[in-house]
């Protein structure tokens, strides 16, 4: 019966691997075909590489989504660690409701967020007649607007695990507040921290709809630029950017593996 059981497992294991990495695997295949048709393998080439090089209006929309990302993590970082904080060490009025709105984007469809920026945008707009256009800055907030509640669960699930005594000793020896914070406490929740900025640049890296909404004719994300593309036939220089992707992610992957594991070793080993 035990037999039984772990084929059966083994089996959806391999199919749940196959589902997730065969259609990744095809799409780096022929990201070498040499057909224009990314269906009909045609023979080896490297030429689609090139071409993505000399693609410039992919490139700028690579450059313009790392830049939002940056910004748009970095924003969320400090107002989710403010929050997280706040709603871990506080014992503040209107808690439950504020908690509640924090979680809003997160149940939230990403369609209705970005009406809602949008016409936010258009509001100030007006009522302030600022002549700027939607752009750069406007999808970098409707990022981080988004992103602060996912920073904030992770840096308010960092702080409850940890000991307040802690800070309170530091407090007690004569320590200001903001020198506990960057000594004693900012320490501590560091992976939590880092762990949120890196899952807020993510986000805004891979967000199609909210960018959509509020960007403008100045600015053209890479979620935007690919499916503006696809929409008239998947060419092979796309391939051929999504398996530079992968291989990037793949090696910041393994290098921060080969940071952390060992470290975790060490620590498990003394």
């Amino acid at each position: 019966m035990s037999g039984h059981r772990s084929r059966f497992v083994l089996s959806m294991l391999v199919f749940g691997y196959a589902f997730l990495y065969v259609p990744i695997a095809t799409l780096i295949v022929y990201s070498f075909n040499e057909s224009r048709l990314v269906t009909v393998w045609s023979g080896f080439s490297v030429k689609w590489y090139w071409a993505l090089l000399e693609n410039e209006a992919l490139l700028a929309a690579a450059w313009t989504s790392l830049v939002i990302g940056v910004v748009s993590a970095t924003v969320a970082t400090v107002l989710g660690t403010a929050a997280g904080m706040a709603l871990a060490r506080q014992r503040l009025p209107g808690r439950m409701l504020f908690t509640a709105m924090l979680a809003t984007p997160l149940v939230l469809p990403e369609v209705i967020l970005g009406l809602a920026l949008l016409l936010l945008i258009v509001s100030v707009q007006v009522l302030t007649g600022w002549p700027a256009e939607r752009g750069i800055g406007t999808i970098a907030l409707a990022h981080a607007t988004l992103a602060m509640a996912y920073v904030t669960i992770v840096v308010r699930s960092r702080l409850v695990g940890l000991d307040p005594a802690i800070a309170e000793a530091a407090m007690d020896l004569g320590a200001r507040p903001a020198t506990v914070f960057f000594r004693v406490t900012l320490p501590m929740i560091a992976p939590g921290v880092v762990a949120g900025w890196l899952l807020a640049f993510t986000l805004s890296l891979d967000d199609l709809v909210l960018a959509s909404f509020t960007s403008g004719p100045g600015a053209t994300t890479l979620p935007m630029a690919i499916f503006s593309s696809v929409r008239m036939g998947v060419s092979p220089q796309i391939n051929a950017l999504a398996t530079v992707i992968v291989v990037v992610v793949a090696v910041v992957v393994l290098a921060a593996g080969r940071l952390v594991f060992p470290a975790a070793r060490d620590r498990g080993g003394r």
